[in-house]
């Protein structure tokens, strides 16, 4: 990380994010060391992420976000979110796939089509068309499905660049929910945060 993350003694709110964070996850990850400067934006950004999901399907919402989390080449989003689906029973096989936009990715032509324009609002939004949303209404989304995606993919840019920019690293516990294999795979961008090597510590 570029910048030293604020002591939990420095005000009320970060020991209470921090606290919560560690309540959730069992550790405090590192994004929420980084945001530990400005807790009122991550509480912002969490209650965005209520909003949203509170529009749009589970899964849809994880394919949404990996595909833009693929185009901002963001190691920590790819890896939270690969995490989500295989909690959801994705294979770490059907994963991989997923990721590479394989042909024989387990996803049905809706989700195909609804990865793939993600990752257009991502790259350049300037360049969707009326023949991008219509491809989609021709899978059966509608206008507020279509808002639906390109609000989620949107949002990701900014979680994610903000993680890069200030140089977040994955925690290692992806590591150990996913496997190192997929895990290094998945890390497309700033590599996984390792531990600091002890005697007789195994890998």
């Amino acid at each position: 990380m570029f910048i030293t993350p604020p002591e939990p003694k420095t005000s009320r709110k970060i020991a209470e994010m921090y606290r919560n964070a560690e309540k959730t996850y069992g550790y405090l990850p590192n994004m929420y060391r980084t945001f530990g400067h400005r807790p009122e934006v991550m509480e912002s950004w969490s209650a965005l992420l209520v909003s949203l999901r509170g529009n749009i399907e589970p899964r849809r919402y994880e394919l949404v976000t990996l595909a833009a989390a693929r185009e901002l080449r963001s190691s920590y989003c790819m890896l939270a979110h690969a995490a989500v689906l295989a909690r959801e029973g994705v294979s770490n096989d059907e994963l991989e796939h997923i990721v590479a936009n394989a042909e024989d990715a387990p996803l049905d032509e809706q989700e195909r089509a609804i990865m793939i324009f993600a990752a257009k609002v991502v790259r350049d939004a300037t360049s969707i068309t009326q023949a991008d949303i219509n491809a989609l209404k021709s899978h059966a989304l509608t206008d507020a499905e279509i808002f639906d995606i390109v609000a989620a993919a949107s949002a990701r840019c900014f979680f994610s660049k903000t993680l890069d920019a200030l140089g977040t690293s994955p925690d290692q516990a992806y590591v150990d929910k996913l496997g190192p294999q997929l895990a290094e795979k998945l890390a497309l961008g700033r590599p996984i945060e390792r531990e600091p090597e002890t005697v007789g510590a195994t890998l």
